[in-house]
């Protein structure tokens, strides 16, 4: 276990390499901060903080900068979440309470977190595995075509054309979206097919093949919607670190296009909690170099998707850290009330 002191020591590097983009040495430690000891005390501190794996000396510099284990360890027990000032938040605020649907809300947020964090954001639209049925609408469009429209509660909306076999009365479609909406409405549509199954047999005989052509569009939306969708803004931000990725930040940019890599990045969206990854605790190699702020967000206290940053591991942190979770608490309270 490391000392309080030398604990100071790693928290006073990781701020002054964060903040200067210079290697670290005793002497501008024991200036810069009051750490109450001698630049020979700092150095030796400095010493088992290298021997130990949470700085190291880059090239011939007389400076250290931080390890991914400094970092964690700053990330873990020395780093406090930085609060957002009010006019931060009411910025924030401001931003999204404009949105007029779920895309613009999304849109927004990616657009708002590479601009607090100046790093890369990352949105992850609300699952349908995890979200509940607000409601299905019926619209007919002409007598043997009509529109299956399917609203969640997280405000995703989902149209689909529904082609018949025959005419179908407005009467008919009245009924059907009534008894559709008090099976599936409050829902979660991983439960939504049981509870239709039976549904066509309630119809007159007439009536049953619509009814099921309706259903299998219903039921095809929610597989093809399964897949994951995400967002991704700010990537030219990564140009003002080109220094912090070694030899070339390609491997970075590639990794970004990857929609699946990004997922696994963010995590298990039904944990809402703050997740940060650092350097090589990121699986993918070509993202080594980078950190990961994640948190999930959702509507009454419960997670339906995540949204975070990636950036150099050289990152200011708290501050990012504190972004994030504000984001993440505005865009919960707009789905809440959408």
């Amino acid at each position: 276990m490391l000392s309080e002191r030398r604990l100071e020591v790693l928290r006073a590097i990781v701020q002054d390499y964060v903040g200067t983009e210079e290697p670290v040495g005793s002497k501008a430690l024991t200036e810069r901060h009051r750490l109450g000891v001698s630049p020979a005390t700092v150095r030796n501190d400095m010493a088992v903080l290298e021997d130990e794996g949470y700085i190291a000396q880059p090239h011939t510099s007389a400076g250290r900068i931080p390890t991914d284990k400094g970092y964690r360890l700053f990330v873990d027990r020395l780093a406090g979440v930085k609060p957002l000032s009010t006019p931060e938040r009411r910025a924030i605020q401001n931003f999204l309470d404009g949105a007029v649907d779920l895309d613009d809300v999304v849109g927004r947020t990616v657009r708002l977190l590479a601009q607090l964090t100046r790093q890369v954001a990352v949105v992850q639209y609300p699952s349908l595995t995890r979200s509940t049925v607000r409601h299905v609408e019926l619209l007919s469009l002409a007598p043997a075509r009509l529109m299956l429209v399917l609203i969640t509660d997280t405000g995703r909306v989902e149209q689909r054309l529904v082609d018949c076999q025959a005419p179908f009365g407005e009467a008919s479609l009245a009924d059907l979206r009534a008894r559709l909406n008090s099976r599936v409405v409050g829902r979660r549509f991983t439960d939504v097919p049981p509870l239709v199954k039976d549904l066509p047999e309630s119809f007159e005989n007439e009536d049953r093949v619509t009814v099921r052509s309706v259903l299998d569009t219903l039921l095809e939306t929610l597989v093809e919607e399964a897949e994951e969708r995400l967002m991704i803004g700010g990537t030219a931000n990564l140009t003002r670190f080109g220094h912090d990725f070694p030899l070339t930040i390609r491997p970075v940019l590639e990794a970004l296009e990857e929609q699946v890599v990004l997922l696994k990045l963010l995590g298990e969206a039904n944990e809402s909690g703050m997740a940060v990854k650092i350097g090589h605790e990121n699986a993918y190699e070509g993202l080594n170099s980078t950190s990961v702020v994640s948190v999930g967000y959702g509507s009454g206290g419960e997670a339906v998707a995540k949204l975070g940053v990636v950036g150099p591991t050289r990152m200011d942190y708290p501050g990012t850290m504190g972004a994030v979770r504000a984001v993440a608490r505005y865009v919960g309270q707009i789905l809440a009330e959408s």
